[in-house]
């Protein structure tokens, strides 16, 4: 029998609403929530009844999303639904590394609002933009970044789709070179170019906070976005430098693959690595958590 693997989302799929009915109906659920209310009061209003615009600031978005997707993860556990590995994208790697043990949830919490402080702070220093640009080949599109100084090829999703980080004011003309390439370019919904040079202070930042917090090994094996593979040596270095390092979400999931994981349930408020896990391996399961919950009262 294959493993299953918890993946949680980082930021871009964060809506109003996200969370509300998970806390009404799984007390496990409304107990993360009130832990996170605790710490940061207004997190589940925020998450309840916020705003889109109130969402996308990187402050908020951060904390909100590691609450619910938390949130969810408990829901799953509760139920008897434990991962033999975690991973995240992103932001959702410190939820993941909360998940699989390496600090305690309160301490993710007050990391990840730390975090999203950081980024936000990072960002509001220059004007950028990030875009996930389709429909063309790796390759192509980190050439056509290295036209411009400020545009960084930065996640690389799946096959097809690499997002790009760089500033506001040359993504037109990328965005043209890459419609005449054959390609699209979707502005995504965050403020800030993550994952690029950009990021580096926030990175410097965020690892002097991981100093100062309780570190320890972990339970499950939790897979790194820089490295595409399992965490191992200084776990504070490799959930730092992400903030400025490339995601390499397509490498990580044929790695999880290949240790054995064949199911993955996203953890998070849509499906977009859903989506991104079953175009990289059509040969594995892969569902969102509601989907998974559904499956498991049939």
């Amino acid at each position: 029998m294959g493993k299953i693997a918890f993946v949680f989302s980082g930021q871009g799929d964060q809506y109003p609403g996200m969370g509300k009915e998970l806390a009404t109906q799984y007390p496990a659920a409304a107990a993360i929530f009130a832990m996170c209310d605790g710490l940061r009061p207004g997190t589940s209003q925020q998450c309840f009844a916020g705003t889109e615009e109130e969402l996308k600031e990187t402050k908020n978005t951060q904390p909100c999303l590691f609450a619910m997707e938390l949130a969810a993860a408990a829901v799953l556990m509760e139920q008897g639904i434990r991962p033999d590995a975690a991973a995240g994208f992103s932001l959702g790697e410190v939820t993941a590394a909360a998940v699989a043990g390496l600090f305690d949830y309160e301490t993710g919490f007050r990391l990840v609002c730390r975090r999203g402080e950081l980024m936000q702070q990072a960002s509001e220093r220059f004007d950028t933009a990030m875009a996930a640009v389709v429909k063309l080949p790796n390759e192509t599109v980190e050439e056509l970044c290295g036209k411009y100084e400020g545009v960084y090829p930065v996640n690389f999703n799946c096959p097809g789709q690499v997002t790009v980080s760089g500033l506001a004011a040359q993504m037109p003309a990328f965005s043209a070179d890459v419609k005449a390439a054959g390609g699209r370019a979707l502005p995504l919904k965050v403020k800030g170019a993550f994952h690029s040079p950009f990021m580096k202070e926030a990175a410097e930042a965020f690892a002097t906070e991981l100093g100062k917090a309780d570190l320890r090994q972990g339970t499950i094996p939790l897979y790194s976005n820089k490295t595409a593979q399992p965490y191992a040596g200084d776990a504070a270095a490799l959930l730092s430098e992400q903030i400025c390092s490339s995601v390499q979400w397509e490498k990580l999931i044929r790695s999880m693959a290949a240790d054995g994981v064949d199911t993955f349930i996203e953890i998070g408020p849509g499906r977009t690595l859903t989506n991104m896990i079953q175009r990289i391996d059509p040969g594995v399961t892969a569902v969102t958590y509601t989907e998974y919950l559904k499956e498991a009262a049939c």
